[in-house]
């Protein structure tokens, strides 16, 4: 079972951001045909770098150098105490600094943002980040739409406000010990998850769930940006999403001239449902890029 402890060949390496180092798991592209190429992993909402771990060895064989980050105060990475500077906007602008400096090295860099680090990486086009092709996974042309996940995160505001971190995990595990599937689960998985959760820092997870309830749809801009810029963009999904649908992902495709793939049966995170499915989609479309 692919999952965010699954053993891969990165190696752990700190970057230097606005706020203080910026987490990532780091792997040398490999074989003969290796390309000067930079794949730029962003996760989403109470995510991290490992998220990607069944995806960097993949990857890395495949000829591309690979980078998964944290987000400024996810797991190891510092973040500032203002939750205004974690919305999309704002983290945007770390990201494109983060590119411009892997990019600055004569690398071509490869962004892929999944769920809300898909709102962060637009954002990052929009701060000028010199990308040479953009994938969006799982991720909306707005604000979560309502549902289950909307619902969790305004409830999880009130407990973060009035509990802190600690209170709002014990919510979670109390809320998850109902859920069959949570609870076949690991137990190194679950220590892993209640660990990268206790050191989320408060104000990232309030400024990000604002993010993902009041982010605006700007689909528009952003294919105004990437026509500009002859910049490719791929929008994949799986079809049982429970986030933002697969319809509204394929509207957003559309109004972006994106390429769109769809993963039977993989619901919000394909990266660790249905990671080689993924990278098979993934692979083929970046190297188009690269060669077109």
């Amino acid at each position: 079972m692919y999952s965010q402890i699954s053993p891969n060949r990165a190696q752990r390496v700190d970057f230097p951001g606005r706020y203080g180092t910026i987490a990532a798991l780091r792997a040398p592209a490999m074989g003969d045909d290796a390309m000067r190429t930079t794949v730029l992993l962003v996760p989403g909402y109470t995510g991290s770098k490992e998220d990607f771990a069944p995806m960097i060895d993949p990857i890395a064989d495949a000829g591309f150098e690979v980078v998964a980050i944290d987000l400024p105060g996810q797991q190891d990475s510092q973040g500032p105490d203002d939750e205004a500077l974690y919305r999309p906007g704002p983290l945007g602008s770390v990201l494109a600094e983060l590119i411009g400096k892997i990019a600055a090295d004569g690398r071509k860099v490869l962004l892929l943002g999944h769920s809300y680090g898909g709102l962060v990486s637009r954002a990052a086009v929009f701060a000028g980040a010199p990308i040479t092709g953009l994938t969006l996974m799982s991720s909306g042309p707005s604000e979560l739409p309502a549902g289950e996940r909307r619902t969790v995160l305004e409830v999880g505001e009130h407990v973060l406000t009035e509990q802190g971190v600690e209170g709002t995990q014990r919510l979670n595990e109390l809320r998850s010990s109902q859920n069959p599937a949570w609870v076949a689960l690991p137990q190194e998985l679950k220590d892993f998850y209640r660990t990268r959760f206790l050191k989320s820092q408060a104000a990232a997870l309030l400024g990000m769930g604002n993010g993902l309830r009041y982010e605006p749809d700007q689909v528009a801009k952003l294919a105004r940006a990437l026509r500009s810029s002859g910049t490719p963009c791929l929008v994949v999904c799986g079809d049982a999403d429970d986030a933002w649908t697969p319809a509204a992902q394929r509207d957003m495709a559309e109004r972006l001239d994106a390429d769109f793939a769809v993963l039977p049966g993989v619901m919000h995170s394909p990266n660790t449902e249905a990671p080689l499915e993924l990278i098979s989609t993934l692979l083929p479309t970046w190297r188009a890029w690269l060669t077109s």
